[in-house]
């Protein structure tokens, strides 16, 4: 039975995707006592890679608003993976996006806005958060948008 979580993600015609998984030596999320830790979460949908390319040149800044909308319910599905509930999020800590930038884009926030405001939207107060949005050369796979997430549990 989907939890007050998910169900906001059913209202918002999102469905929780399965975990993706890791593209090297690491764990897509991490539990330590009452925070996860999320991997960097590309914009991988059905296994595959949405988009490749950099932001500016290639990718739109609306398009990798959208992918980092995707890397956030990405990041929903690590943090389910060791929380086994999103309704134990007590609340976001930290996002931190990467975008892969064209030389001359200065549009990161913008694009990271796609995953804070998914947050928001699906975790009401409790998705508000602190935030860096960098750009960067190159991503793994060539993805546009990478973002990481940090969430405090309640104890259970």
């Amino acid at each position: 039975m989907a939890g007050v979580v998910e169900a906001k993600l059913a209202e918002l015609g999102l469905v929780l995707p399965d975990v993706v998984p890791p593209l090297a030596a690491y764990q897509p999320a991490v539990r330590s006592g009452v925070y996860v830790y999320t991997s960097g979460q590309l914009p991988i949908v059905d296994g595959t890679l949405a988009v490749s390319g950099k932001v500016g040149a290639e990718v739109t800044a609306d398009e990798a608003k959208e992918l980092a909308k995707t890397c956030a319910l990405n990041a929903l599905a690590a943090v389910k993976s060791v929380a086994g509930d999103l309704d134990r999020i007590a609340r976001v800590v930290k996002v931190v996006g990467f975008v892969a930038s064209a030389t001359d884009f200065t549009g990161q926030p913008g694009v990271i806005n796609g995953a804070s405001e998914l947050l928001g939207a699906v975790l009401g107060d409790k998705g508000v958060h602190a935030r860096s949005a960098v750009g960067v050369a190159v991503l793994p796979l060539d993805a546009p948008v990478e973002v990481e997430v940090q969430v405090e549990l309640v104890d259970a």
